[in-house]
């Protein structure tokens, strides 16, 4: 019988049968796994099975292939650390919801989780937005690069050069300098500064500005190369985070 015990990031439940869960989980040593929680829909275990949460997870089945039981017990309730914070919440929620839509069933990715692991641990630790949306940005980037859609924000399509990049193609994910981008601007998305952009006439945008052009860049990205090849929507939950931070930056 199969078995085994490994830490885990909580990503999404839901209900099975009466009362009880199906949980999907990030491991760290046995990648994303999902399994059976017997009576996981009682007020007990309502704390524990939260989007988020850090948790000791133990797996069983009869056979390999089968979806499984799991049992856990909790390590760190993160998603309780943000209730009272909208956007930390959101952005933890978003999190989880890309990383069940660009990783593949029981493939480990010990990266992927130790780097969600240290961004959850900056937004449910850091009181200044603008800190861990900037990381969150970097993360969304990173997570393209491992469903395996990376983008080159180093040097200009064009050009081949390393300076004055600004854009970025919304077709081939390479950036482009000012002076490269000519009468294509307006179809391109802006670079923000904290990801390398250099903007000859936009010297007056602030990090916030910046911080919405990085979730555009993310998102479009994310809608087309990811989500879209599998004829699915943007999840609903970064959907949530682009509107809270719009609402509270623009």
């Amino acid at each position: 019988m199969p078995e085994w015990d490994d830490t885990a990031l909580i990503l999404s439940v839901r209900p099975h049968g009466e009362s009880s869960s199906i949980v999907n989980l990030l491991t760290r040593h046995h990648g994303r796994h999902a399994g059976l929680v017997r009576g996981g829909q009682s007020r007990s275990n309502r704390g524990t099975l939260q989007p988020g949460n850090l948790v000791e997870a133990t797996w069983r089945a009869r056979l390999a292939e089968h979806l499984g039981s799991i049992t856990l017990e909790i390590a760190r309730a993160n998603a309780s650390t943000v209730l009272d914070q909208p956007l930390c919440l959101a952005g933890l929620a978003s999190a989880c919801a890309i990383l069940e839509g660009c990783l593949p069933e029981r493939e480990p990715h010990q990266g992927v989780f130790d780097a969600t692991t240290a961004l959850i641990d900056l937004i449910t630790g850091e009181e200044d937005a603008e800190i861990w949306l900037a990381a969150y940005i970097r993360w969304e980037i990173a997570m393209l690069d491992v469903a395996g859609y990376a983008l080159d924000l180093s040097r200009c399509s064009v050009t081949g050069e390393r300076e004055g990049l600004a854009y970025v193609s919304p077709r081939t994910g390479v950036a482009v300098t000012e002076h490269a981008a000519g009468l294509h601007k307006p179809r391109l998305l802006l670079l923000p500064r904290f990801l390398g952009g250099m903007p000859a006439d936009r010297e007056d945008r602030s990090l916030e500005d910046d911080l919405l052009d990085g979730l555009r860049l993310t998102r479009h990205f994310l809608e087309r190369k990811v989500f879209g090849l599998h004829h699915l929507p943007l999840p609903a939950a970064r959907e949530r985070l682009s509107d809270l931070v719009q609402h509270r930056f623009a």
